[in-house]
């Protein structure tokens, strides 16, 4: 691995494959990590990850301080299942509203690695949307 970087985040994973979920405090990164682990995402690292790239991609991981660990604004600070690290496949701005209802795809440049990006969804299928995408990707039609 290259050096590793700091980024203030919340990353999940399904299988080796993670969600880097971005925005500002309190923008709710980690209650969209508990949803996706709620349906069978593991924990990557809550509030700060760190991101590594080498020849196969960009790879998340936690500071050990507080690997295993995940805030529920308003519960506390809770114990989760947990992976030492997954390859980042999707990014998702929590800042950034999606309006359209057929969005371009976006990328989003970290570290030398195009990543896809997302925006905000609002409606019941957005947590679900991320999950299929861990799971499967994109359509091509």
């Amino acid at each position: 691995m290259g050096v590793t970087h700091s980024v203030h985040a919340t990353c999940v994973a399904w299988d080796g494959v993670a969600v880097l979920i971005k925005g500002q405090s309190g923008s709710g990164k980690s209650a969209l990590g508990l949803q996706l682990m709620a349906l069978g995402c593991d924990l990557v690292a809550d509030d700060r990850v760190l991101l590594a790239a080498d020849d196969e991609g960009l790879f998340a991981s936690c500071p050990d301080t507080i690997a295993g660990l995940i805030e529920a604004r308003g519960v506390g600070i809770l114990n989760a299942r947990a992976v030492s690290s997954a390859q980042v496949q999707l990014v998702v701005d929590l800042n950034e509203i999606e309006q359209s209802r057929m969005p371009e795809r976006r990328v989003i440049e970290l570290f030398g690695r195009n990543i896809p990006l997302i925006h905000r969804v609002s409606g019941d299928h957005f947590v679900p949307a991320i999950l299929q995408i861990l799971k499967a990707g994109w359509s091509n039609r």
